[in-house]
């Protein structure tokens, strides 16, 4: 005879979690079954169903629906099995069954975590063809009802909507398939905190390293070293959470420029350091070449190693450049001459602060002032194409 037509409606009761390495998710669901076997039918008077557990199914034919693409699934059994069979005086036959089912899901993650993935659950007959079965949503999209409790911790549930079409099988021939389509859209929340604002805050900290004074190499290479690392780790901890996937995804792109930006900055206080040994060797050389030392009328010379203080000017206030250091280390020290005049303590003070605030000017190389405008500017007109192109 002609292809028996079953109904098929579904309610959601929920949607338990959606694994990103395994790329399924696991949804709950009362999956309804409508047909009619007039073999079935008995006399009432009062037109009422009779309602049977799932002893009798075993006795009767029921429709064979299974679910493609699904990894597990099984039908609840506490406290007896969740299986449910009306029978209507008519012949119409209501056939419910709770199963929980785990099926795949084909996501692609090029926008993560700025992305939206769309899921389907998908229902066939396994061993009739559409010449014998024809499977149908009983209600159109009505026929799939959800829970309006239903929620994940990182997603948002868009919509639900119900498709059908033929599939074919080379081997058995044609198929009604059945789909329940889910959109979920990403919260992002979660990301930023984890993951973007610390990246952020790393390379903001990496630029603190050019305004540290050139000579504090330990200050300037520990600060590097520890950005670098931390940003390792970052990026070690969201691609643990992540499938192995050969494509880039959004996420990759932003931490990975991100730790570009942390290793020029390391890279960036080398060449610094570098340039600045180079220039010193060369002054050495031209003061071992003219070492010589001019004198200022009315004042008096002393030698100095660099840094010195209020104090050891007026102690050494008197001693001529003979006196004090002898003539085998006068190539090796710097010839500082103080005009040591009556001025009070308050002008000799800001004299000596402002030569303080010469050096440290003086300390600050070329590269680091460049370097303190083009880091940051390229990095905000980074994150502005950035957010532009994956929000």
């Amino acid at each position: 005879g002609p292809a028996i037509p079953v109904g098929v409606d579904v309610q959601v009761e929920s949607l338990d979690s959606i694994s990103e390495v395994d790329m399924d998710f696991t949804m709950t669901l009362y999956l309804r079954h409508y047909w009619k076997d007039e073999r079935l039918s008995f006399p009432s008077t009062n037109n009422k169903s009779m309602t049977f557990d799932g002893r009798l199914v075993k006795k009767i034919w029921v429709p064979d629906v299974f679910f493609v693409h699904s990894k597990r699934s099984f039908i609840h059994d506490t406290t007896t099995d969740n299986i449910m069979l009306r029978v209507f005086p008519d012949g119409h036959v209501l056939y419910s069954m709770r199963v929980t089912v785990t099926a795949m899901c084909n996501m692609d993650f090029s926008h993560f975590p700025l992305d939206s993935q769309t899921c389907s659950l998908e229902l066939e007959s396994y061993a009739y063809t559409d010449e014998d079965l024809m499977l149908y949503w009983k209600n159109g999209n009505e026929s799939l009802k959800t829970d309006e409790k239903i929620s994940l911790s990182q997603f948002l549930i868009q919509k639900f909507h119900t498709t059908s079409r033929l599939a074919f099988y080379s081997s058995t021939g044609w198929y009604n398939r059945l789909y329940i389509n889910f959109t979920l859209c990403r919260h992002i929340f979660f990301f930023l905190l984890q993951t973007y604002f610390p990246a952020t805050l790393m390379v903001m900290l990496s630029w603190v390293s050019f305004w540290i004074d050139r000579r504090a190499v330990p200050a300037r290479v520990s600060l590097g070293i520890t950005t670098v690392l931390t940003m390792s780790t970052i990026i070690t901890g969201v691609n643990a959470s992540m499938p192995r996937v050969s494509y880039i995804k959004a996420v990759d792109i932003y931490l990975w420029v991100s730790f570009v930006f942390v290793f020029l900055s390391v890279l960036e206080y080398a060449a610094v350091n570098y340039l600045t040994t180079v220039q010193e060797r060369k002054e050495r050389k031209l003061r071992e070449r003219f070492s010589c030392s001019c004198g200022i009328p009315h004042s008096k010379t002393m030698m100095l190693d660099g840094n010195y203080s209020e104090s050891d000017a007026n102690s050494l206030a008197g001693y001529t450049r003979n006196q004090m250091v002898p003539e085998e280390e006068k190539q090796e020290k710097m010839v500082v001459h103080l005009a040591m005049s009556n001025e009070s303590n308050s002008s000799r003070k800001r004299g000596l602060k402002g030569h303080v605030g010469l050096r440290i000017i003086q300390n600050t190389h070329a590269i680091d002032k460049y370097s303190r405008l083009i880091f940051p500017g390229t990095y905000i007109f980074f994150n502005l194409i950035y957010w532009s192109v994956f929000s």
